[in-house]
């Protein structure tokens, strides 16, 4: 199987403009490594044409990024990707696609800001790609679900991936292909009803009176 990264051509799909009684944006953002498919999958799952800042990869890159296991790889976020996608009549997901590159990690603080939740694309061959995202997310507070994208290679249970990458039981895990739309919808809704699910457990929880 082919990589699922940004090189892979999106069967084209007819999609729905968003309405404009939408008055509710929630910005989500996609965060991973190097070449771990997060430009596919704002492409795959917006349902507009995508912004994205891809630029072409050249030899001078090649002494910083570390291209080991996505040699095909043509191009390469340098600012962020941004899609968009129906929830339903006033509310819509606002996606941001962070860059991989260690360079370019400089400006995940400020994508972060405002952000209602995160999703980490993990590609298994490369996993270690994937912890300075989760510790940045940790650090900002901002609750996010693992989601691994599928390149066809060695497959890993679920335990061994929250092994590796040391997550906490109540961090959703999800396997996706980044090309097809469906698979990226579903892990969207997989971290929305992930959200919900944290505000509803804070809206429960008894609060403690001043003395």
């Amino acid at each position: 199987m082919d990589s699922a990264t940004s090189e892979t051509p999106v069967a084209s799909e007819t999609r729905t403009p968003l309405g404009a009684s939408a008055d509710n944006g929630l910005k989500i953002v996609v965060v991973g490594g190097f070449g771990a498919g997060k430009t596919t999958m704002v492409r795959s799952v917006s349902e507009i044409r995508p912004l994205n800042t891809e630029e072409t990869m050249t030899q001078a890159g090649e002494g910083v990024d570390d291209l080991k296991g996505v040699r095909g790889k043509t191009a390469t976020t340098v600012a962020f990707d941004f899609g968009r996608i129906t929830l339903d009549e006033r509310n819509v997901l606002y996606l941001f696609g962070a860059p991989g590159q260690e360079r370019f990690w400089f400006l995940w603080d400020r994508l972060f800001s405002g952000t209602l939740g995160a999703v980490v694309l993990v590609d298994t061959r490369r996993i270690d790609d994937s912890w300075y995202a989760i510790d940045r997310l940790e650090r900002h507070g901002t609750p996010f679900i693992v989601a691994c994208n599928d390149f066809g290679g060695p497959t890993f249970t679920p335990q061994q991936v929250r092994e590796a990458l040391d997550l906490d039981p109540h961090v959703p895990l999800v396997n996706c292909d980044a090309r097809s739309r469906e698979s990226s919808k579903i892990v969207l809704i997989t971290l929305v009803e992930h959200l919900k699910e944290l505000y509803a457990d804070q809206a429960r929880a008894p609060r403690q009176e001043l003395v």
